[in-house]
């Protein structure tokens, strides 16, 4: 199986960027030219590890039949000081709200996730240290 996405320079540092018939915008900050006219590359990684994780545990909770209220992860990235700059320390914060939480389901779905399901969290820890905490009811 393979990927394929295409990035179309739009001027300036904007890319168009289509993937799996989806269309958004990749721009930089505009100390280094670009308009902020959408995120940056490699903090997109940061939002591919909280959508890969995210679905994981949500697929493996269903199947455990643990019902929730709310949910939402937060995940914050520390780059290296020397180019290429890359992710040394990754954060994962899987954040719960319900009555009828169950902490061992939720903490097996984490693991499973992070352990073995996750592709992405496979790449990233490569070059990255990436922890997690579970936070219930706050």
């Amino acid at each position: 199986m393979s990927e394929k996405t295409i990035a179309e320079w739009k001027g300036g540092m904007e890319f168009d960027v289509e993937l799996q018939g989806h269309h958004f915008t990749i721009d930089a900050d505009e100390k280094v030219g670009g308009s902020n006219k959408g995120p940056r590359p490699k903090s997109l990684l940061l939002s591919a590890l909280a959508g890969c994780t995210g679905m994981d545990v949500v697929y493996f909770l269903r199947k455990m039949r643990m019902e929730w209220d709310t949910f939402h992860l937060e995940v914050k990235g520390e780059l290296t000081g020397e180019y290429p700059k890359v992710f040394k320390d990754i954060m994962i914060r899987y954040v719960f709200a319900g009555d009828n939480l169950d902490a061992g389901k939720i903490e097996k779905a984490v693991k499973m996730s992070q352990t073995k399901y996750c592709g992405v969290t496979a790449m990233l820890e490569k070059t990255a240290k990436i922890n997690y905490e579970i936070v219930l009811n706050k």
